[in-house]
């Protein structure tokens, strides 16, 4: 097995950056569910209409 030549530390840097502490926050939740819908090319309804 050959080691990885990208460091795991600029991994875990880039990670932690993308990633939120807002876990519990509902329209968060939603704005992920809408801009997963809008990659697939659907945009016809928003959840903050639902």
């Amino acid at each position: 097995m050959e080691r990885s030549p990208i460091k795991d530390v600029e991994i875990k840097v880039l990670l932690k950056r993308a990633l939120t502490d807002r876990l519990h926050d509902r329209e968060m939740y939603m704005q992920g569910i809408d801009i997963s819908y809008e990659y697939e090319g659907y945009n016809t309804f928003k959840t903050e209409h639902l």
